[in-house]
């Protein structure tokens, strides 16, 4: 029996790479996949070009706090994926209303509609974020939320708008709250392709306060292996951590890039002021997807950042136009 799955956010980063997987050659082929995109700034419809021409693929504009658009959608599908978010943090240092309006009442508004529906499954992926910091060890699911941005604060709201309608209404939600993603087709407003691409076209990279804040760092093809783990495995109510396993400062990052575009650290690093609030460490205790689910990172980090670095040195027809218009 084909399961009919609704992907909000399909044509951005993470969520292009889910579709892309999911009906690629290895991809199971019992899935028809819609996705739902407003095709925001970093929602990009050559994401989908791969599978544009796909017999199980559809793509429909829109926005996920347009209520009559999502019913529309959720009465023909039988399972959702909710990537749609705004999701960088600076921005929501900002102006933090468009993301409490699109992370909270987006997925309110999803969740609603998928629980009127009737809808027999709905997964809400999320951010390592919601967290905070922590100095030493690493967060399991069950530690408390203590967001310290806007992004983070609506990511975490929405984690509980979501698990409501499980609790009150008994609707299959299952939440992912994954590290930092690197790969291919990230928007180069995020740290590794800007500073990959800045070093391609000969610019600084500008390194946040001592460089010192450090991140657990996850393969976009781990990410989405997690995903469907969860998706056709997971429990109804439950929260899954989804690590790399790779947790390194943002200066050995930098190094380690630096080294990759034979760039030297003088003439290439600018240090800049540290950005407001800046969280210090993130780390997920993954054990429960690897005890459940049997999740196990498979992309060594150095290999994933070489082939990461390669696919943008190849492919400065997509990122260049993206950042011209950052300018």
């Amino acid at each position: 029996m084909t399961t009919r799955l609704l992907v909000t956010g399909g044509a951005g980063f993470i969520g292009s790479h889910y579709v892309r997987t999911l009906l690629g050659p290895q991809g199971p082929d019992d899935v028809c996949v819609t996705v739902l995109d407003n095709l925001t700034y970093a929602g990009n419809p050559a994401n989908l070009d791969e599978v544009r021409a796909h017999p199980r693929f559809s793509f429909v504009r829109g926005d996920i706090c347009d209520a009559p658009v999502v019913e529309r959608l959720m009465a023909r599908h039988d399972q959702v994926v909710h990537f749609a978010a705004e999701s960088h943090v600076d921005h929501s240092i900002d102006g933090g209303a468009q993301f409490v309006h699109t992370n909270v009442l987006g997925t309110h508004t999803l969740v609603d509609a998928a629980h009127r529906a009737g809808v027999e499954r709905f997964v809400h992926i999320s951010t390592d974020e919601v967290y905070g910091s922590i100095e030493s060890g690493s967060w399991p699911e069950t530690d408390p939320l203590r967001p310290n941005s806007v992004y983070s604060a609506s990511k975490a709201s929405s984690d509980l708008v979501a698990l409501s309608y499980h609790r009150t209404h008994g609707l299959d939600v299952r939440v992912t709250r994954c590290s930092n993603n690197y790969g291919h087709h990230q928007f180069p407003e995020k740290l590794i392709p800007l500073f990959v691409t800045n070093l391609l076209e000969g610019r600084k990279v500008p390194l946040y306060g001592d460089g010192g804040n450090v991140r657990d760092w996850l393969h976009i093809d781990d990410h989405v292996q997690g995903i469907e783990l969860v998706r056709t495995g997971g429990r109804a109510g439950e929260v899954y951590n989804i690590g790399g396993g790779e947790e390194l400062s943002n200066n050995e990052i930098t190094r380690m890039l630096l080294e990759a575009l034979g760039a030297d650290w003088d003439s290439s690093v600018e240090y800049v002021t540290d950005r407001k609030g800046h969280d210090r460490r993130y780390s997920v205790d993954w054990t429960k997807i690897r005890n459940e689910l049997g999740y196990a990172p498979r992309v060594p980090f150095e290999a994933g950042l070489a082939a990461t670095v390669r696919w943008y040195r190849e492919h400065r027809a997509w990122w260049e136009p993206l950042k011209a218009a950052m300018v």
